[in-house]
């Protein structure tokens, strides 16, 4: 488990690297507004995971009411949160999505080397952003993910192309204390060939030379195959939550 003060801080930054279109801080939550498809951009989430922070759930669905959203809260699975888990079911709420918080020392990076053709940019381009809408992804989700990916800055974008075409990509957010690693996709005829570590490792020498220490990321559950290619640069699970909806 991390500290309260690293929970805050990975949750901002979080939001930093996918800005929803509007966002409060209330009740020690984050709530974010937004109409596109990543639910980290369209939920509140909770800055401690303790018992009186969790108890405040109510005030959150409240707020989505208000503004006429539909409530969404990513809460993690954790103790401090099993009675509002049992309290929101009983109001018709259900637990859906698994997913992992991860992190590491980016000196462990170490072990992946930046691929030779790896390309760095302070914005998606329109080839960076195409990987998102290729074969093997949902292209409304795609869209909807880079164009909210696209609002951050303090990100950078790396891309790998080969035979003219981009076939890899992956983003950092340079955040005070964090480096977030988000937007990681192949397409699935270059899977297995090392270009998602090339551009883990290329994204971490960035992240280094700005002077941050730490990364983190977030992988759903039930995707092993992720989850072993960031197992061997030392991510390790700090929690995990759900969107109950």
């Amino acid at each position: 488990m991390e500290k309260d003060t690293d929970i805050a801080a990975i949750e901002r930054a979080t939001l930093a690297a996918v800005p929803p279109e509007a966002q409060e801080e209330r009740f020690g939550w984050l709530l974010a507004y937004d109409g596109g498809t990543v639910g980290r951009s369209h939920s509140g989430v909770p800055l401690a995971h303790d018992e009186a922070t969790a108890a405040a759930w109510p005030q959150v669905v409240a707020a989505y009411r208000e503004r006429g959203r539909r409530p969404v809260l990513r809460l993690p699975a954790v103790r401090a949160f099993e009675a509002q888990h049992a309290a929101l079911q009983a109001q018709g709420f259900a637990p859906t999505q698994p997913t992992l918080v991860q992190t590491t020392e980016l000196a462990r990076f170490h072990v992946y080397s930046p691929h030779a053709d790896v390309h760095l940019a302070e914005a998606p381009s329109p080839a960076w952003s195409q990987v998102f809408l290729g074969e093997g992804f949902d292209p409304g989700d795609g869209a909807s993910r880079r164009a909210i990916l696209g609002r951050a800055r303090s990100s950078v974008f790396a891309s790998i192309e080969v035979e003219g075409r981009v076939v890899a990509v992956g983003c950092a957010s340079l955040a005070p204390a964090w480096c977030g690693i988000h937007g990681m996709r192949t397409l699935p005829a270059w899977r297995g060939r090392g270009l998602a570590s090339g551009i883990l490792a290329a994204l971490a020498q960035v992240a280094r030379a700005r002077g941050l220490g730490r990364a983190f990321l977030q992988v759903e559950a039930a995707n092993a195959g992720a989850q072993a290619l960031y197992r061997r640069a030392g991510f390790a699970t700090a929690w995990g939550y759900q969107y109950w909806r």
